[in-house]
This record gives C-alpha cells, sequence and structure tokens, in this order.
C-alpha cells in the first residue's frame, strides 16, 4: 500500500527548531521529486521546499536561509529541518511527490500531516 506519514511538528517559541520527518511507503518514493507542503488557518496549501532523488532543492522565498530539506533513499524517509521559526511558519506540514510536468502533488496520497506551531 502507499502511505506518507509525517512527524516531528510541535509547540516552540520564536527562533526555535524542529525536524520534520515523513516515511513514505509504496511506489510514491520512486517519483524523482519529494515536496513538503503547508497548510495555515485560512491560506492556500503552499508549497514550501521540494528536492529530487539527485538531491537538487528549491525552497519558496519565505523559509529559504531557514529551512532545509533532505532526503535518505534508503529509508523512504524526506526531513525538513526548520531553523529560526516564525509565528507566521504555523501550520500543518504535509508531504508528498510531485508529478514530473505539472509539479503537482498527488491528490490520493497525502497523510495526517504534522502540526507545527510557533508562539511565545
Amino acid at each position: 500500500q502507499v502511505q506518507l506519514v509525517e512527524s516531528g511538528g510541535g509547540l516552540v517559541q520564536p527562533g526555535g527548531s524542529l525536524r520534520l520527518s515523513c516515511v513514505a511507503s509504496g511506489s510514491i518514493f520512486n517519483f524523482n521529486t519529494m515536496g513538503w507542503y503547508r497548510q495555515a488557518p485560512g491560506n492556500k496549501r503552499e508549497l514550501v521546499a521540494t528536492i529530487t532523488l539527485g538531491g537538487s532543492t528549491n525552497y519558496a522565498d519565505s523559509v529559504k536561509g531557514r529551512f532545509t530539506i533532505s532526503r535518505d533513499n534508503a529509508k523512504n524517509t524526506v526531513y525538513l529541518q526548520m531553523n529560526n521559526l516564525k509565528p507566521e511558519d504555523t501550520a500543518v506540514y504535509y508531504c508528498n511527490a510531485l508529478r514530473r510536468l505539472q509539479a503537482t502533488p498527488l491528490p490520493n496520497y497525502w497523510g495526517q500531516g504534522t502540526q507545527v506551531t510557533v508562539s511565545s
């Protein structure tokens, strides 16, 4: 079966750090590009970072310089290291594969996400 399981979220103060993990089962990890998304209350779900099988990365401007995406292909796991967290980073974070041509996520395989709350 195909499954994406996110973990590592929590409550942190501004300036703090968290490391998120996404374990993928099934063939979804064979996609070239994996990404982290987030959705805050009242906002649309947005793509925050991507990484290819070869390790090429891209970041949304809002997280550039603060977040680092990485992957361990042997463990079918993608990570998101989040440093210098800000209140506006508060959201539910999800991982997914991106389709090659349209760069869109696979709609049938969203996990439950992991909640990140940044508050003093």
